[in-house]
């Protein structure tokens, strides 16, 4: 194994006593909001003080937000996306397209125009996954399927700088492909990006000069990728402390420069600071 560009000890506690937390974000008030295993949402301060907003009675896994502090949070032990309004109040957003219903959703990433698109990650290694598109405003009618190639567990996604590539985590791969998005949303063929060995893939995020980092269920790692194609470790945890099955990752904080991990295994977030910016998030107004 390669040596790490940051030692583990770069990374410091950033909030504890959450539920097993499995996803990070930021939100559009530059907070971190992150998710817990009995569907909690909470939302911790610059400071690392937390709230509880609500909580939906399921498993949340990945979350994003729109510009009114709504959470879309795909909660897996309600098969739906579930909106979380900045009061706690739940609704469902979608549980999938007339056709097809959704197994396990995983996360959720807006386009500029406030197109959701989902990965449903499907039953373990029954390679039965797909990602979903849900159009404004939610509901069957506007959710559709928009690819089910990419299908051996999807999990963590990121929409590219220019917004022309949607990049999937596929952890039963192991690694990440991309997506070029065409007319209408639909989703091109499957590139490979990178393949990891070894390992289980969970989350991705991009900083603003194109790096992708990959954060690992298992072994306890996040991976930097360039956009030359170089594969490096970002930080490791042997030990599994300040690193604890590491999900989602997302940058946060005021100027972005903070990375923070969500430690499924553990009840914190850890976080660190970056030499360069996340990339923005898309915050729509729905």
């Amino acid at each position: 194994m390669q040596k790490p560009l940051i030692d583990i000890d770069a990374f410091t506690m950033f909030v504890e006593g959450l539920d097993h937390p499995e996803c990070a974000t930021r939100g559009p008030d530059g907070a971190t909001y992150a998710g817990g295993e009995a569907g909690q949402i909470y939302r911790v301060s610059f400071d690392g003080k937390k709230e509880q907003l609500a909580q939906t009675g399921g498993f949340l896994l990945g979350i994003c937000m729109d510009a009114n502090r709504n959470v879309y949070a795909c909660d897996a032990g309600r098969n739906e996306v579930t909106k979380i309004s900045p009061s706690g109040t739940a609704s469902v957003y979608s549980k999938g397209s007339a056709q097809r219903t959704m197994a396990n959703p995983n996360f959720p990433v807006f386009d500029s125009a406030g197109n959701l698109y989902v990965t449903a990650s499907g039953h373990w290694k029954k390679h039965d996954g797909c990602t979903f598109r849900i159009r404004p405003g939610g509901g069957a009618g506007a959710t559709e399927v928009v690819d089910e190639r990419a299908s051996r567990f999807p999990n963590g996604c990121a929409l590219s700088g220019d917004g022309k590539w949607l990049y999937i985590v596929q952890s039963l791969m192991p690694g990440v492909v991309r997506l070029a998005i065409g007319s209408g949303g639909r989703l091109g063929e499957p590139e490979k990006v990178v393949e990891l060995p070894g390992t289980v893939p969970d989350g991705v995020a991009f900083d603003v000069k194109g790096n992708l980092f990959i954060s690992c269920y298992t072994p306890d790692i996040i991976y930097r990728f360039s956009p030359a194609g170089e594969l490096a470790v970002l930080a490791q945890d042997p030990l599994r402390v300040t690193f604890a099955s590491p999900t989602n990752i997302a940058f946060c904080g005021e100027d972005r420069q903070t990375l923070v991990v969500a430690n499924l295994a553990r009840w914190h977030l850890s976080k660190t600071t970056m030499p360069d910016p996340g990339q923005p998030l898309h915050y729509p107004v729905i």
